[in-house]
């Protein structure tokens, strides 16, 4: 429902901070958005939170977001338009130690930001779900300033309520500009506190059946407390961390409460999805001999495809040979700082259900040996099964299904 990370990163990042002087006595300066046409970032934020029900404990969620976006274009004003590509991913692990989170549902959106933060969206598009925040004032400020502005959130209420656009309430939301300190790569960080509380009253509901009736929130209030990292010579977020805690009072009188905090941070990165990239890969695969190893350019990237590879009977436990391969292949990850998306995918044999999930237990363990090898952190790695939907060959020889029994390695673009 938001977006976070454990209390142990945010502890240390707060620490970090806390190591560095904060300093007071600095000339005042204008905050603002710098845009930069085919900019790409990414925001990678993961939420802890405790869900309470009717005042009991429920349980502990956490929830990684990962936005990707490009600048298309920027107008005379200096403000950006961008396409970016949301995703909520589920947590797939076993352990906090080892976080492998499953590919979720994606969300496109295409959307124009000046340089004081305000969003000009249109309402055929969902997310983001919090739009202006931050805005800043438009003039100069110093340390200890405060101002305040008007943010929306924007909710998604076509099931519950068949509303067919964004339905947005406002709330104000009130800015500190506290300092600035310097980070250990040289460069100036400003902090800023942002707090804002919410109370949403539902729309009137039509039409819909009584169950969703009466699970459908009635009112929503809670609060905010936000402080915003930002590097204004880059002219963009370094990372923020948040508090906040949502109250839901559904129509059947249940109260759901969400509390916790979150984390995120703000990446660029470069296309690997080149021609260049391409050779340079395939060469390197054909140089070490990699059997079953092809290289493409895919929708999201570039995709390293592994065909028939071998697991050990029945299960997800990969065999000592695939090892070797990966162990390679991660020597080629590791010269790009892109998230990888790993997609399991197998033969047309069994149940659609079964085979469902042997990819994805495929995939898993795939993404679970990379991050044991160090090619990037747990919450950068996504998985998902395809099952048998597409195959590469005909499921009808066993050359053709052990082709399709592959798993795909996609250095991501968005």
């Amino acid at each position: 429902m938001k977006k976070i990370i454990s209390a142990l990163l945010i502890s240390f990042t707060l620490s970090s901070l806390f190591a560095q002087r904060l300093e007071t006595d600095i000339p005042a300066k204008t905050f603002q958005f710098k845009f930069k046409k085919n900019d790409q970032s990414r925001i990678l934020s993961t939420v802890h939170e405790d869900v309470y029900l009717n005042g009991q404990f429920n349980h502990t969620a956490v929830i990684l977001n990962r936005i990707s976006s490009v600048i298309t274009e920027i107008d005379e004003n200096g403000g950006g338009t961008a396409e970016a590509v949301f995703m909520t991913s589920e947590n797939s692990a076993k352990s906090w130690n080892n976080r492998i989170y499953t590919w979720g549902e994606e969300y496109e959106s295409i959307f124009t930001r000046d340089k004081t933060g305000k969003y000009d969206i249109s309402d055929e598009y969902f997310m983001p779900t919090v739009r202006d925040v931050p805005v800043f004032p438009g003039h100069e400020i110093k340390p200890g300033d405060t101002w305040k502005k008007r943010g929306y959130e924007a909710h998604d209420l076509r099931r519950t309520f068949g509303i067919d656009k964004p339905f947005m309430f406002p709330f104000e939301a009130t800015y500190l500009y506290r300092g600035d300190y310097t980070d250990e790569s040289g460069r100036t960080i400003s902090l800023i506190e942002i707090n804002y509380n919410m109370l949403f009253s539902s729309p009137a509901i039509k039409n819909l059946p009584a169950e969703n009736v009466m699970n459908a929130p009635k009112i929503t209030t809670g609060y905010s407390h936000q402080k915003v990292y930002w590097d204004n010579e880059r002219g963009q977020i370094d990372h923020y961390t948040e508090d906040f805690k949502i109250q839901i009072e559904t129509y059947n009188g249940d109260v759901i409460v969400f509390t916790g905090n979150a984390h995120a941070e703000v990446t660029d990165f470069q296309r690997a999805g080149t021609e260049e990239n391409l050779k340079k890969i395939t060469e390197t695969v054909a140089d070490l001999g990699l059997e079953n190893v092809n290289v493409k350019e895919s929708e999201k990237g570039l995709t390293i495809s592994i065909e028939n590879i071998q697991f050990e009977p029945d299960s997800s436990r990969l065999l000592e040979s695939e090892k070797i391969k990966l162990r390679h292949i991660a020597e080629i990850l590791k010269s790009f700082e892109n998230d990888l998306l790993i997609t399991g995918h197998c033969a047309r044999r069994g149940t659609v259900k079964m085979q469902q999930q042997i990819s994805r237990d495929r995939a898993g363990a795939v993404a679970d040996f990379l991050t044991q090898l160090n090619v990037r952190k747990a919450e950068c790695i996504f998985t998902q099964g395809k099952g048998a939907e597409e195959p590469v060959a005909s499921n009808s020889t066993e050359e053709g299904r052990a082709r399709n029994r592959r798993v795909e390695i996609t250095i991501m673009d968005k």
